[in-house]
Order: structure tokens, then sequence, then C-alpha cells
């Protein structure tokens, strides 16, 4: 009979060093954890916890980067910025913000846009705050660079990864997915910190990109979604597409002549008059495979025609009725999901262990 006490470690014997077995993972029922402290919130909602990580996204020039700069100034400060509040532990106020994409010139223009949001000096370098430019490293060099500056800089809060994407050299690799998604995983449960990342949305529709983006979706503690206004393009609004705690009233901001992101009070978007598109996220996953297999009921290889006219036959079967359109966005949608897979015979094929 299994008893709840300490076991003596197993020694490798080539390196001498205790070996982690499977019981460095058990739990007990009499175990005690407290609460993860609450680092990150938008007004009541719970957005970021230590331990913990989280992720805007959006689609190009959608201002994500002005967005992420409001979070970093409000940690600064450990105060409020836009609809921002942070409050890091005394013990843990350090920042590393890491940008992959821009080059010195732009990172220098992006500390200076956080410093002046947070209301700091810009002629001296906050001493909490630390900034990697990796947009000249390799793939592999950005995460052990990143790794390096997690395990060793003490007081170690908030992390924000300005481009994860460039982290992994193939965005629908699911092995590769999974691996940096561990790496996030296992960062802010060592060093117990919050790590925020950065990722696009596909052009074509509000997906997160890629494997990567479907792995980030089930594993993060909230995703944040940028809009840009389709009719001012000076506003970008700030809505969650997934969050474990309760939602919060989406809230929008507009670049001042500052170049500084500022609050729209009581934003209202303008409708369009246009009909809803195709909602994919309102299918639920049973749903989803209850069409799917009907679209690939004998288990045959579709061409690209065959297979829309049965994405819209069949989808309409379980009350998801759309035109060609939407059709070609909703085949879109399941090849970035990897819900279909397309062969090297350009023909699509359904994969029943797609992730949802």
């Amino acid at each position: 009979m299994d008893t709840h006490k300490n076991v003596i470690p197993a020694i490798n014997p080539v390196t001498d060093q205790p070996v982690d077995t499977w019981r460095s993972a058990r739990l007990f029922i009499t175990d005690k954890f407290d609460s993860p402290p609450v680092i990150l919130r938008i007004d009541d909602s719970i957005v970021g916890t230590l331990g913990n990580f989280s992720a805007s996204t959006g689609k190009a020039k959608s201002k994500k980067t002005f967005n992420v700069c409001a979070i970093v100034a409000a940690a600064l400060t450990n105060g409020t910025v836009l609809s921002y509040s942070v409050s890091l532990p005394v013990n843990k106020r350090k920042i590393l913000y890491v940008d992959t994409e821009q080059s010195p010139f732009h990172c220098l223009r992006l500390m200076n846009r956080i410093l002046r949001l947070s209301g700091l000096p810009v002629d001296s370098h906050p001493e909490q705050l630390v900034f990697l430019g990796l947009r000249r490293y390799a793939t592999k060099d950005r995460l052990k660079k990143i790794e390096e500056a997690i395990y060793e800089t003490e007081g170690l809060g908030l992390v924000v990864i300005d481009g994860i994407r460039d982290l992994a050299h193939d965005i629908n690799s699911p092995g590769e997915s999974t691996d940096l998604i561990t790496k996030l995983m296992q960062w802010t449960d060592e060093r117990q910190i919050h790590i925020h990342v950065v990722l696009h949305l596909n052009k074509g529709d509000d997906n997160t990109r890629g494997h990567l983006g479907t792995e980030l979706n089930n594993k993060a503690e909230t995703v944040l979604q940028v809009t840009k206004d389709e009719f001012d393009k000076d506003i970008s609004s700030v809505a969650s597409m997934f969050i474990r705690d309760k939602d919060f009233e989406p809230f929008a901001f507009r670049i001042n002549e500052n170049s500084l992101p500022e609050r729209v009070e009581n934003y209202q978007p303008q409708q369009t008059g246009r009909k809803k598109a195709f909602d994919y996220k309102e299918v639920s996953e049973e749903k989803h495979r209850e069409a799917l297999e009907a679209v690939f009921s004998a288990g045959e290889a579709l061409s690209y025609g065959s297979l829309i006219e049965r994405l819209r036959s069949c989808y309409a079967s379980v009350g998801c009725e759309c035109g060609i359109g939407k059709a070609k966005k909703l085949k879109q949608f399941l090849t970035n999901k990897r819900m279909i897979v397309q062969g090297d015979d350009k023909l699509y094929r359904y994969n029943p262990e797609f992730y949802y």
C-alpha cells in the first residue's frame, strides 16, 4: 500500500546525479497549494496569474504591439494603463521583454514608448526592465537566449515575447508546436512567472495561426484579440478570445498625437449592415466531428471542389448552413486547425485526431 512519504531519489549510474522519477509528479489529497497570485487584470477580470501564460493576437497592423506596451508600462509602475492593472509581488518586479521581429532602432522606439506610457524618464534605463532584441539570431538561438534570461534574471515576474512565431521553424508542425508550448508551461511553473506572448491571426479568418495557435488557445490562461475598427483605422478594440475567468467588457484605444495609446471611452463599433459571417467558434467540437465524418463518410480523399460542396451539405445537416463563400472560409478554418489535411496529391482528408 502506498503511503505519503519522502522517497530516496534514484541515481544515474553515468552522471552520478539524482534521477527525476515519476514519484516527483505525484499529488495527494492532503497536499496544500496557495492560489496563484493575480498579477494582471482588466477591470475585475483575471487575465494573468503567476505560473501561467496568456497571449495577445490580432491581424497585421491591428496595433498588437501598442497594446502589449500598455501591459508592460502598467507592470513598470505596478499600476494601471489603458484598462490593464498590474500588481507584481515585491520580490518579482523584474520584467523581461523579448522582441523577435524589429531592428534595434525600432526596439529603442518601442522602449521609449513604454517608458513614456509609464511616466518614467527616457534618458536612463529602468533597473526592472530587461529588453532583448532577437531579430538577427537563428530560431534555436532565440529560444536558448530566452531560456537563459528567464533562469538567470533574479526577481523576474513578467515575461513578454512579442513574436512567438519566430521561436518555431514550422508553426504547422504538431510536434514543434507542442514542444514550444510545453516550454512556456515549464518556464512559468518552475520560475513562478507569468508569460504573455504575441501571435498573428490568419489573414482570411479570425483564427490564430497554425498548429501553434491551436495549442496556444488550448493551454493559455487568456487569449486577447486586438481588432482594428473597420471605419476608424486609428482605433483598435480589445476583447477576449478565450478567458478562464469571467469575461470583461471589450475596450478600445487610439493612438494620440504623442504616438501613445489612449483609451476611447464609451466605444461602440459601427454596424456595417452586412449579415454576420459564419462563426466557426459557435460550432461545438461534437458538431464539427459529426459533420466531418459525414463529409468523409466513405473514407475517401476529396478534391477542392468536391470538398466545398460536401462541406455545404454536411454542415447544413447539423444546422450550420452556408453559401459557397462561407464554405470556402470554413475549409480554411478546418485546414488551419488541422481538422482537414491536404496531402502531396493535393487531395483533402479528415484528421480525426485534431485538437479543438
